[in-house]
């Protein structure tokens, strides 16, 4: 019996964790890094030991640190949740080697399928279908280039021991592949320690297909259905469902007989999951196996009443898993990723402090669920993944589901930093995701685009602003009539607001009257009437700015100094961090003549990388940082001379 769980992970999935366990009577360890101190998982768990500085390298990669965390804390195992070493085969053969549990595979399983090439070539012999490509063990520049000829374009090139989307390129042309091929590598030997890549004809248009399945130390292997994963951007899932809507009855056999026949092939132990790509004819290919608990587990939780978790704890202590015709399917379930990015920069990652954040809200909605590690003040930092937090529906129908789950996203609003809530509702709304139609690439042909805000959002804004109690215009008698000039992303709008005795009797935005009564902040909203249509915005501040839940979207109006000049670094030549996190790799040098579009520097922030270019022809003037410099949103990187024409 397992009575103390350390769990070797952070956020929301050392909180789902720490949750079973506890109903579980296990009791449980946190380990935490010293920019995670008030994180919520330390705050939930029985106990929990520091384990080394922020950097993932130094805290949540450090097996001594770990294995030492699970001796002081007399921990007998270990739950490696998903991501960091979750799938390191090294780090499951030291918790053997300690006397510690480890819940997960064994290290043999973990290495057949870690190594993308090598699992290739094993599903290969045991028949299951691979995607044409290379994955031989020659790593040339020469070679892989012949290789990508030879395969064709489009293709993708794939760090061997990759995941969640990181070291991994679209290629289009054989003129794009050298530059691809530099970044997969720098990116998979910056995540994985290991730069080894191979290549995969690109299979369009496609549906990302995968099957969960558990197996037990008696031989005994299930699956439990199969998850639609094809709602991605930049090869990263953002909304997955259970039951696809794409597949078959057929099809659903053949892929949960391949799903099962690639984990007897490594005598698979515990829970992991198959994946697949999936094309229009319903052929399907072998992509990998993750030999860990997946990101998108909830969803099958809630159509199978199975908590896996408690599953992958009852199969570390032997027990056997039910037989397949005992497992049962019910409704429909849909989960979404909540980033702390900004869609409409590229899915930028973005830091900083919530403000507003109620998943309670949320969970009033019959079949809804929110899985999340952060709170209403917590700070998300630059030095781990966006992901901050699930929002996942069930329901009897897939319609039923979606339904619940845009109102789950609307009740509970992340305010404070910008996030990918409003693209999540977008998703849902759309034909396409409601007609069961997306495909992988749907989201990164259709990028974002900020529309221009609209004047009632700089009059909701500007009203917050004044009347907050304490504001700078609140008056108990007379006339005030401030003059308030905002911004939001690009548009800027002087805000001219007329107040008597507390109450708004005026407001226009540029000289345009908009008609707003009765406004009031109550319950942390503003309340009022634009046009005779009454609104509750979902609103926080910090110190002049404010940010407004509108259109289904985090938005945020900043007070600005109308005399100020506009700070146009991209048209002056100045390059600036757009985001905190660390310059990876410096791609010129001083007095090096460069063109439009060219890349000048890379910064690594939340696992993802930021690729920052020149805006014109011109020549580099000067460089302020090196790779592996530490930079805060906003700091100047480098000079560009850029030629006048």
């Amino acid at each position: 019996m397992i009575r103390t769980l350390l769990i070797a992970n952070r956020g929301e999935i050392a909180c789902r964790v720490i949750r079973t366990a506890r109903r579980m009577g296990i009791a449980t360890v946190a380990v935490f890094s010293d920019a995670d101190r008030e994180a919520l998982h330390v705050a939930m768990a029985d106990r929990a030991v520091c384990i080394g500085p922020a950097p993932a390298r130094d805290s949540y990669l450090n097996v001594a640190a770990i294995l030492e965390a699970a001796r002081v804390s007399k921990a007998d195992a270990v739950h490696p949740g998903y991501g960091f070493l979750s799938e390191n085969a090294q780090f499951a053969r030291s918790c053997a080697e300690a006397g510690l549990v480890f819940v997960g595979p064994s290290p043999e399983a973990i290495e057949a399928m870690g190594d993308k090439a090598r699992a290739r070539r094993l599903m290969a012999e045991a028949g299951v279908p691979v995607v044409p490509g290379y994955d031989g063990r020659d790593q040339s520049d020469e070679r892989l280039e012949q290789e990508a000829r030879r395969i064709g374009f489009p293709l993708l090139v794939k760090a061997v021991a990759g995941g969640g989307g990181r070291g991994m390129r679209r290629v289009d042309n054989a003129g794009e592949f050298a530059e691809a091929l530099a970044g997969a590598r720098r990116e998979a030997e910056s995540s994985f320690s290991n730069k080894e890549i191979l290549l995969e004809s690109m299979v369009e248009p496609a549906r990302h297909i995968e099957v969960q399945v558990l197996g037990d130390s008696h031989g005994s292997i299930l699956h439990l259905g199969e998850r639609d994963c094809s709602t991605q951007r930049r090869h990263q899932k953002v909304i997955e469902e259970q039951p696809s809507p794409f597949v078959s009855v057929d099809l659903r056999k053949k892929l949960t007989e391949a799903a099962v026949a690639a984990a007897r092939a490594v005598n698979y132990v515990g829970a992991g999951t198959v994946e697949f790509v999936a094309g229009e004819d319903g052929s399907f290919h072998f992509l990998e196996m993750n030999t860990r608990l997946q990101v998108e587990h909830p969803v099958t939780e809630m159509v199978t009443g199975l908590d896996l978790v408690e599953w992958q704890l009852r199969v570390a202590e032997g027990e056997a898993l039910p037989a397949q015709d005992e497992v049962r399917f019910t409704g429909h379930a849909i989960e979404a990723r909540l980033y702390a990015e900004d869609p409409m920069s590229n899915f930028a990652p973005q830091t900083g402090r919530i403000l507003r954040w109620r998943p309670d809200d949320a969970m009033a909605i019959d079949g809804v669920r929110v899985d999340t590690g952060v709170r209403e003040s917590d700070v998300v930092t630059p030095f781990y993944d966006p992901m901050v937090a699930k929002v996942i529906a069930h329901g009897g129908s897939r319609l039923e589901a979606i339904v619940r789950l845009e109102s789950a996203l609307k009740a509970a609003p992340m305010l404070g930093l910008r996030n990918n809530g409003g693209l999540l509702n977008r998703v849902l709304r759309e034909n396409t995701f409601r007609s069961g139609a997306m495909t992988t690439g749907r989201l990164d042909a259709e990028p974002e685009t900020a529309a221009s805000t609209g004047d009632a959002g700089f009059a909701i804004a500007a009203l917050a602003l004044c009347l907050m109690p304490g504001g700078d215009w609140f008056r108990s008698t007379g006339i005030a009539e401030p003059l308030v000039t905002m911004a939001c992303r690009e548009r800027v709008a002087k805000v001219a607001v007329s107040i008597e005795r507390g109450e708004v009797v005026a407001i226009a935005v540029d000289g345009q009257p908009v008609t707003i009564q009765n406004a009031r902040i109550t319950a942390g909203a503003v309340n009022c009437s634009i046009s005779g249509e009454f609104h509750s915005v979902p609103m926080a501040m910090e110190e002049r700015a404010v940010w407004l839940h509108l259109d289904g979207q985090a938005q945020l109006f900043e007070e600005t100094d109308p005399l100020s000049a506009s700070t146009g670094s991209a048209a002056s030549g100045t390059i600036r961090a757009p985001l905190a996190g660390v310059v990876s790799h410096v791609a010129v040098e001083a007095g090096q003549a460069v063109e439009a579009g060219q890349v000048v520097m890379v910064i690594e922030a939340m696992k993802m990388e930021t690729r920052l270019a020149a805006a014109g022809t011109g020549t580099v003037a000067a460089l302020h940082v090196a790779a592996g410099r530490q930079v805060k949103a906003g700091d100047i990187l480098a000079e560009i001379d850029l030629e006048t024409s």
